[in-house]
């Protein structure tokens, strides 16, 4: 079994040899290109040309960089799956590019900076990250839920589903949240809204059900990230 020291040095190589180098163009296909905002484009990007516009002024300057330092560092010393920081990165910029006002792109950045300093800072290799899934692709409203294992008998489920980030802070997303014996797992209540639901994991597929009226939000088929 690989030592701490070891398994972390193996993320570094891997994330170095994914992404080339850090002065490689791949390393920043996540950074925020403002190289391109004031470029003239007739295409379908019309919300990103707008969104890049915007948080490539002045204003956004330092916070900009500051979160591209956060993306790369999250990138190289996190041991969560560098899948699931590209996915949910880009994911965040889906939510960025449906704000319209300079308070709501700073919560977004603000929001996403925790996000980045989480997958950072704790260890995940406890954790299975679990995003949304339908026909194939990341939901369209997205929604993230993190196994945790507490210790050998115990575990909790924290979840989140995105909504309209043009709302008041605590109503831009629905929290998730659960404990339960590990033995127990397939029969989850949600302590947040009193929600009973049914988890069937197979392998690298959580299917999540309900009977309850109003408690459909989480309910669908979510895929791991490993």
């Amino acid at each position: 079994m690989l030592v701490n020291t070891d398994i972390n040095l193996t993320k570094i190589l891997s994330a170095l040899f994914s992404v080339g180098c850090l002065c490689s163009p791949m390393v920043y296909a996540e950074k925020i290109d403002c190289s391109s905002s004031n470029s003239n484009s007739n295409s379908n990007s019309n919300s990103n040309s707008m969104t890049l516009k915007k948080i490539c002024g002045k204003h956004f300057n330092e916070t900009r960089e500051k979160l591209n330092t956060d993306y790369k560092t999250a990138l190289l010393i996190s041991d969560a799956p560098i899948r699931l920081l590209e996915d949910t990165h880009s994911l965040w910029f889906k939510r960025l590019q449906q704000c319209k006002s300079i308070n709501c792109y700073e919560q977004q950045f603000e929001l996403r900076r925790d996000d980045l300093k989480f997958y950072t800072s704790l260890n995940q290799s406890l954790t299975n990250h679990y995003l949304r899934f339908e026909q194939g692709q990341i939901a369209h409203a997205p929604v993230h839920l993190q196994v945790h294992q507490l210790t050998k008998d115990k575990i909790k489920i924290e979840g989140i589903a995105y909504r309209n980030p043009n709302n008041k802070a605590n109503s831009q997303s629905v929290a998730f949240l659960a404990y339960t014996a590990t033995n127990q797992k397939h029969q989850i209540k949600d302590n947040e809204h009193d929600c009973q639901y049914q988890f069937n994991f197979n392998k690298a597929i959580l299917s999540v059900k309900t009977q309850q009226k109003g408690c459909e939000r989480f309910v669908g088929v979510y895929r791991i990230y490993d």
